[in-house]
């Protein structure tokens, strides 16, 4: 959820001067774009893991603060919920060894936590939505307690009037609530995958990010409860759509898939932020103005499924950043690792694609299919290149995986390299054993014992074999 401030009690007066700093940044942010003095080196990649603390019987453990204090760790950090954390590597050089050390980076620290967890008698579990959260879970009293997120409870609430947010959900069944805070957010956890680009580059990864997020959120799909109900395959896409609502328009949803791509510069979407999101966290930064911290701080109040970052390299040059926030958390490292690499094979392929690729799948195409393929997963009905419509499986065997394995080998993969990662989406996409499909097995052999599916879930995970070779017992 971004960088932490000191306050969340916050006058009219600062409202105003950190809306002048903004305006500020935003045109510095201009200039350097104009003048061409962002990093514009080889492509570099990265990940953050968020990650469930469950006790013995599979519900949510409230324990974040102990486990943190416990570990020690600076690359591991609180979530919203004290039920949550954050798990980051360290960005790398997007080349052919990237995919091993991402994996063994993760494994490592995955694995210091899982012991850290079992020292306070609890677990760690990587799913995008935990079955046996309640709603009585999601409350202030678990809220962390950073003044951030108090902040943004109190600024979203501000913006609401005091309105309630409304839950409304239809899938295979119907899920209908109000909710008097912003913690429903917390009930979703996800696996994000960071790309720094050229801004030569920077415009069409972000437009490329959009047209992918249909299949890698049909490959990834890993939330289909919540609160018992079975609703979407990724259940987590409505539900932060909804968890953060400030109401308005689709102009101003701060939880978004955007409303067209970007055209001719990633300036549009920080000109966006200035004129169309109101701030939610003034918070006033002593911090020099040309590293952007009031533009950085109210960006990450702007939770587009695909957002554009800047970010500082070693040597202090600012670059762009491509954040693609529509992967779940889990099932595996394995599994994760498997989505890293057809993502970032897929999307390094569409970079060199011809010019005219927005038009051959426009964004009102990538957005339907985006939605479609949360509510259906691989099942979902899909439009392609020049309105060419296809089955969500056809898609991602026919032309999201060859085009991934052409970017990778574009990277300097040999074939073999590749395969060893592709495949096991492959073979993820022809068997359709996602992990929303065995959460759904599992409940229809045994019934909604959430609590059950959650220990077979974790059984599973432990045992480090991808999601489409996990058994249902």
């Amino acid at each position: 959820m971004g960088q932490e401030i000191d306050t969340s009690q916050f006058s009219a007066e600062d409202f105003a001067e950190f809306q002048r700093r903004l305006k500020a940044e935003t045109e510095l942010l201009r200039q350097w774009i104009d003048q061409g003095n962002l990093n514009d080196s080889e492509l570099w990649a990265g990940c953050e893991l968020e990650a469930w603390l469950t006790d013995k019987s599979g519900d949510p453990a409230a324990i974040n603060k102990a486990f943190l204090s416990r570990l020690h760790s600076k690359l591991v950090v609180p979530e919203l919920s004290i039920f949550n954390i954050e798990l980051n590597t360290h960005p790398r050089p997007l080349d052919k060894y990237i995919f091993e050390q991402m994996h063994d980076e993760l494994d490592q620290l995955f694995g210091d936590c899982e012991s850290t967890a079992q020292t306070l008698d609890a677990d760690i579990l990587l799913i995008g939505i935990l079955p046996t959260v309640r709603q009585t879970d999601l409350c202030l009293a678990n809220i962390s307690s950073l003044q951030r997120y108090i902040a943004l409870n109190e600024q979203i609430f501000r913006l609401r009037q005091g309105h309630p947010i409304r839950l409304d959900i239809e899938g295979k069944e119907k899920l209908h609530l109000t909710h008097d805070d912003v913690m429903l957010e917390a009930a979703t956890t996800s696996f994000q995958l960071h790309l720094k680009v050229g801004i030569d580059k920077a415009v069409r990864a972000f437009n490329a990010a959009k047209m992918l997020s249909a299949p890698m959120v049909a490959i990834s799909a890993n939330s289909p409860f919540l609160f018992g109900r079975q609703l979407w395959e990724e259940t987590r896409i409505p539900l932060f759509e909804q968890a953060i609502s400030v109401g308005g328009s689709d102009y101003s949803k701060r939880v978004t898939f955007g409303i067209r791509y970007a055209e001719n510069s990633i300036m549009e979407c920080f000109d966006a932020n200035l004129e169309r999101y109101p701030v939610l966290l003034p918070q006033l930064l002593d911090e020099p103005g040309d590293t952007l911290p009031h533009l950085r701080l109210h960006n990450g109040t702007i939770w587009r499924w695909n957002r554009p970052l800047v970010g500082f390299s070693a040597d202090g040059s600012p670059h762009i950043r491509i954040e693609h926030r529509v992967i779940p958390s889990g099932p595996t490292i394995v599994d994760m690792i498997a989505n890293c690499a057809c993502y970032f094979g897929a999307i390094t392929e569409l970079l060199y694609a011809g010019v005219d690729l927005e038009q051959r799948i426009p964004f009102e195409t990538a957005m339907r299919n985006f939605f479609a393929a949360a509510r259906d997963g691989l099942d979902a009905n899909t439009t392609w290149l020049d309105n060419q419509n296809t089955g969500m499986r056809e898609l991602c065997l026919s032309e999201i995986l060859p085009m991934a394995q052409a970017g990778l080998a574009r990277l300097g993969f040999e074939d073999e390299a590749a395969s060893q990662w592709l495949d096991i989406v492959r073979e993820r996409v022809k068997t359709g054993r996602t992990g929303s499909w065995w959460q759904r097995q599992w409940v229809s052999r045994y019934g909604h014992d959430f609590n059950g599916l959650v220990l077979a879930y974790l059984e599973n995970q432990r045992r480090g074999k991808p999601v489409h070779l996990w058994d249902i017992h």
